[in-house]
């Protein structure tokens, strides 16, 4: 089997998880990908552990079962939660997504980062194990923001609804003095240009996209499964929703025609 021309998976709760993508696109370019939205469950940050546990099991399972070389959990809910199970259980590479805090840490200048998180992720114990092993007495201000993954997987990324749910979460943050700000959620880097509209240039805004491509770049080099050649790598995407709007969401935000495929997992 040529395991090299095998495509990466990558899923997430919905679209959000696409900002990872591009990320893999501008690394890997010559991968295929094969991405499945689990919209149908979006958000997981208010969901149950175990549900979150079972989705992200059945999804990489369904991944690997379509040649997936490598997964890649582009979801920091379903990383804190599931990772290590996924590893446990499955026989290919599994790269999980983490919020950006070490970077963060390693940049501030006033000592002061905060972390905007969907609720499960703000006070889950991988972010509060980030913290203790790499604050290093930099304050962390953790801001749990329901509600912003809901606006990307509408497709709204700017305007006076996203500026309506952003200004209360950024302002206090803003007036706390931190001079970086690290996306916790996949979905959140669509809302990149608004966030700096609100916070200012002075505030770093950073997530984990370049990282997690970087790792999955390193991982498949180590593994023997990079794939060579010079045709730019496709994109299949699957999910659990309604394919016709989870594919047009998908085009604007990624600004090139993307179809869905209904697949229920």
């Amino acid at each position: 089997m040529n395991v090299q021309g095998l495509p990466i998976g990558v899923f997430d709760s919905g679209l959000g998880g696409l900002s990872v993508l591009r990320s893999l696109r501008a690394m890997l370019p010559i991968e295929d990908v094969l991405y499945y939205a689990d919209s149908a469950h979006c958000p997981y940050g208010l969901r149950a552990p175990e549900e979150i546990l079972n989705r992200s099991v059945a999804i990489t399972g369904t991944l690997v079962e379509r040649g997936a070389k490598l997964v890649v959990v582009a979801c920091n809910t379903a990383t804190s939660v599931a990772l290590q199970e996924l590893r446990a259980r499955f026989g290919v590479p599994i790269v999980g997504l983490v919020p950006a805090v070490k970077p963060a840490v390693a940049v501030t200048r006033s000592g002061r980062i905060g972390v905007l998180a969907t609720p499960r992720t703000a006070c889950g114990e991988t972010l509060a194990e980030l913290i203790r092993r790499h604050a290093n007495g930099t304050a962390v201000i953790t801001v749990p923001a329901p509600g912003l993954a809901d606006l990307v997987e509408a497709g709204y990324t700017a305007g006076p609804e996203v500026e309506g749910v952003l200004r209360p979460l950024l302002d206090p943050l803003v007036a706390s003095g931190i001079d970086t700000l690290v996306l916790g959620c996949t979905h959140y880097p669509f809302l990149r240009d608004a966030i700096r509209l609100l916070v200012g240039p002075d505030i770093a805004v950073i997530d984990s996209g370049e990282a997690i491509a970087r790792r999955t770049w390193d991982v498949l080099a180590t593994h023997g499964r990079l794939r060579t050649g010079a045709e730019h790598g496709g994109l299949s995407l699957l999910t659990s929703g309604e394919a016709n709007a989870v594919g047009a969401t998908a085009s604007r935000l990624l600004g090139e025609p993307v179809t869905a495929s209904h697949l229920l997992v």
